[in-house]
């Protein structure tokens, strides 16, 4: 076997030394009809490309009829018939177009000789040969030298094929040999599974008596509770007053329960009054400190003096529950009040478009993101807009931002009063 591989080595390197000599003659670009080949390739063509179904089928069918030949004589007649172009030829060209369409369009890219040679030897490691055969043998650049070299690998992949048929044949008696050992030891698990089953149905039918039995038995017992209840109430009727006797018993232990219950409902009020008491009593010590503290001064006054005559006035940031605080505030004193929230839920492609839109810019730097911060700041930096940086976001930060806007207006308007207690609900 090694001098095999090393003698269809030396081939394969003359099969490239060959056709690279070749590589630059002139050929034409018409690929050769089963006919145009020589007589030597018409066997491995048929033998190898050509199943002997596929073989069979074409030969009846260009005969007219069903030949009783046997598979040797339709293969030597079909090759008699290859050497020149007739109805048979021709069918055998189409079935082997047809077949290997896919093979014969990869080796038209091939435009050399050694480009054929390479899909060739590709063809041979990856032991698909029968396209790759008919396609190299009718391909335009297969010279008399490649031509040579595919008959004498297909000859020796042929021997090959055989020896591993004869493998195939040995593993397939030792096969056979293993396949009668399993079936005798199936056939004595069969034996065992069977006795297994017997044993089984024998358990089975014993239970089966063991529970007529014990159903006999719960018959008689029922029969037994029967008479017995009956004599049971053959007594009751013999004592007087028996039922009013029960039904006070009853009634005595309901209310023993009842009792039982009302006791323990009764301790936990009594808890629920001591812990109701205790928050009584902190709670009166609180009202006298609220009532000190609500002593103090609320109103708080913030006037702002502001030129916002119907200016757009943008704020970016802030806490969403201070947002309606927030316009009221511009919109008291003639401004037009804009929002956005810095990239936390409002999406940030929108921030250009509000703060071109916008004649003075509040960012609320305490809540805004930091993408957002620097594109207010880029984007005033760049345009020349106004922007004032706030870090509180509460109103009074707000209404201190608004009035760094005082001395570029026209119009001055002062902010009613902003009073304390409004600051403390909206920061």
């Amino acid at each position: 076997m090694c001098d095999q591989e090393k003698s269809s080595a030396e081939h394969q390197h003359q099969l490239m030394v060959a056709t690279n000599s070749d590589t630059a003659q002139s050929q034409g670009s018409r690929r050769r009809r089963l006919w145009d080949l020589p007589h030597e390739c018409h066997c491995p063509v048929i033998g190898v490309c050509l199943p002997l179904a596929t073989l069979r089928r074409i030969v009846n069918k260009s005969l007219n009829g069903k030949t009783v030949a046997d598979d040797y004589e339709i293969h030597v007649g079909a090759i008699s018939d290859c050497g020149r172009r007739n109805r048979l030829s021709e069918a055998l060209q189409q079935e082997l177009e047809q077949r290997y369409a896919r093979t014969i369009q990869l080796f038209r890219t091939a435009k050399t000789t050694a480009a054929v040679t390479r899909l060739w030897l590709d063809a041979i490691d990856q032991g698909d040969v029968a396209g790759a055969f008919w396609a190299a043998l009718t391909h335009p650049r297969c010279d008399s030298n490649l031509q040579d070299g595919l008959c004498r690998d297909m000859h020796m992949l042929q021997h090959q094929a055989g020896a591993s048929v004869r493998i195939d044949v040995s593993r397939f008696n030792a096969l056979l040999e293993q396949n009668k050992l399993l079936t005798r030891e199936l056939g004595r698990v069969q034996e065992r599974h069977t006795r297994a089953v017997a044993e089984k149905t024998g358990e089975i039918e014993k239970q089966n008596a063991q529970l007529i039995q014990l159903r006999a038995e719960n018959i008689g017992k029922d029969s037994s509770i029967l008479f017995l209840s009956n004599d049971l109430n053959t007594l009751k009727a013999g004592v007087p007053e028996l039922d009013t006797r029960q039904r006070l018993q009853k009634k005595i232990e309901q209310m023993a329960d009842r009792q039982t219950e009302l006791e323990n409902q009764v301790r936990d009020l009594k808890q629920k009054l001591s812990s109701v008491s205790k928050i009584a009593e902190v709670a009166d010590n609180q009202a006298g400190t609220d009532d000190v503290v609500s002593k103090t001064p609320e109103n708080n006054t913030f006037p702002i003096t502001l030129h916002l005559q119907q200016k757009t006035v943008l704020c970016v940031g802030g806490r969403s529950g201070n947002v309606p605080t927030y316009r009221d505030l511009v919109e008291r004193i003639g401004g037009r009040f804009a929002h956005h929230d810095g990239g936390l839920e409002d999406n940030q492609s929108l921030l250009d478009a509000s703060l071109a839109a916008a004649d003075l810019v509040i960012c609320q730097t305490g809540c805004i993101s930091h993408t957002a911060y620097w594109r207010v700041k880029d984007f005033c930096k760049r345009t020349g807009k106004r922007c004032v940086f706030v870090e509180n976001p509460s109103v009074s930060s707000l209404a201190r931002g608004l009035e760094q806007f005082s001395s570029e207006g026209k119009l001055e308007t002062t902010i009613p009063a902003v009073t304390g207690k409004n600051l403390e609900t909206v920061k």
